[in-house]
């Protein structure tokens, strides 16, 4: 490629390739001034987006941003491109997808037969001509259906993980967030423990754990203990109770390489989910959404993996390692990584809605951790706003901890009361499965809108008594 250029005023700014241009697009954030590709000033950045607006979408089927040769997950992206998919918007630039996306002709039926003709270059392109409401209003249109005990993703819906952590791994902590989370009508996404631990007996303990409490009071959810794809595998092998396998993920082979996992891993650990056969039969046929996927802005970074791209981009990227293996979750946890990365409210605001438009434009089933550290230059009213903005644009889910205060983890993000605040705001409600099941717990009052009933629920108080006598 010759470059690209764009002059404003009276200077001209020149811009070597298509990764370089990128960018230079991007709005300002910490990692990027960091890695030393972000925009000299605001003047460059807009010439760079003006530029970017006229770059063909086909471009980037041509120019990778990360070698071909030495990258599996380039290879991943041009060798599993769908061109038939593609062809409705295959004439388009990328100042005019974003026109043609926020279009009323265009509808989520019409974004779902695109995704598989999109690679993550070109959402991740698009979105940096967007201010902030274009993302919710093309977001809001993509509906991602995935199921294991119950239905994700439906219109009018919004989901929690229940993230009952504990610094010690203690049982009775653990038990005492499961109920106080499920007594707020959260965790139909699922019920994921991130361990203090990686020791293979303590996970598959754990494991057994969830697997019981799920079980003996029918819930209608899923568990799942966030520790290293390869733990998992074993756990398997000697017979645990897994329901989804867990791992992050990045946007390049070698920021892959540095989480200890390939692709092959990724396909080894799946399949081996999915010959449990644990998922519901939903219309005939047995579910195979059995991953989880986390991810995040800056971990190329982080692992001197990015290639010169921006970490936006390579965030995108990180999402057709997902859209690979038909995930039931992908969760950006947006503010986790620090201030080195998004240094601010405003920045993981935008961050949390770039990542949640592009996964959702590729076909996936886009949740977010909206959360921060206690050393970024941001507090619990930004992720209010953050919580808020993505409630609008159809977030598949959310995080529910006791007091927004991982113990664990040492991290904000939104509690129990959190994901209620939203429901009800936005008259969202639960997985129908798990709604259906807190109603007969009389965990919720039945009718519309999204209710917890007074005092202790007397169904589920009884469940939880019947259970304490034991067989």
């Amino acid at each position: 490629m010759s470059g690209y250029r764009h002059t404003v005023g009276q200077r001209s700014y020149d811009f070597e390739n298509l990764r370089t241009l990128m960018a230079r697009a991007t709005p300002e954030r910490a990692g990027d001034l960091l890695a030393g590709v972000a925009a000299a000033s605001a003047t460059e950045r807009v010439a760079a987006q003006m530029a970017l607006a006229e770059v063909p979408l086909r471009a980037f089927l041509s120019e990778v941003l990360v070698p071909y040769e030495s990258d599996e997950v380039t290879r991943l992206i041009v060798d599993t491109h769908d061109t038939e998919a593609f062809a409705p918007v295959a004439h388009l630039t990328v100042g005019d997808f974003r026109n043609w996306l926020l279009s009323d002709e265009v509808d989520g039926a019409t974004l779902a037969r695109l995704a598989p003709g999109l690679t993550p270059e070109m959402v991740a392109a698009v979105s940096k001509l967007m201010r902030n409401q274009d993302l919710i209003l093309v977001a809001r249109k993509c509906r991602v259906i995935t199921r294991f005990r119950g239905t994700l993703g439906e219109a009018g819906r919004l989901s929690t993980r229940l993230q009952p952590n504990h610094p010690t791994d203690d049982a009775a902590g653990i038990a005492a967030s499961i109920l106080d989370g499920l007594l707020y009508g959260s965790g139909d996404a699922v019920i994921g423990i991130n361990p203090a631990s990686d020791n293979l007996p303590q996970v598959m303990r754990l494991l057994d754990m969830l697997d019981g409490i799920i079980e003996r009071y029918a819930i209608p959810t899923q568990s799942c203990i966030l520790t290293h794809v390869t733990n998992t595998i074993a756990a398997i092998e000697r017979g645990a109770a897994v329901d989804l396998v867990f791992q992050s993920i990045a946007g390049t082979e070698a920021a892959n390489h540095g989480f200890g996992i390939d692709l092959a891993v990724l396909g080894e650990a799946r399949d081996a989910a999915l010959s449990l056969r644990r998922a519901a039969d939903f219309d005939g046929h047995p579910g195979d959404n059995v991953m989880y996927f986390e991810t995040g802005q800056g971990s190329a970074l982080s692992s001197n993996a990015h290639h010169g791209c921006d970490q936006q981009t390579i965030e995108a990227r990180a999402y057709a390692v997902a859209r690979h293996f038909k995930p039931l979750l992908v969760n950006t946890v947006v503010g986790f990584i620090g201030p080195e990365y998004l240094f601010d409210g405003k920045q993981i605001i935008r961050a949390g809605l770039e990542d949640h438009f592009c996964g959702k434009l590729l076909g996936l089933p886009m949740g977010c951790d909206v959360c921060y550290t206690n050393h970024a230059e941001a507090d619990q009213n930004d992720m209010d706003v953050l919580l808020t903005l993505l409630g609008v644009a159809g977030c598949t889910f959310v995080m529910g901890i006791p007091g927004s205060d991982d113990i664990m983890l040492n991290y904000q993000t939104t509690s129990f009361h959190d994901a209620l605040y939203a429901r009800k705001v936005l008259g969202l409600r639960p997985a129908p499965e798990f709604e259906a099941w807190l109603q007969r717990m009389q965990i919720i009052a039945p009718g519309e809108g999204f209710r917890l009933e007074s005092g202790f629920p007397g169904a589920f108080r009884r469940a939880l008594g019947h259970a304490s006598e034991g067989p």
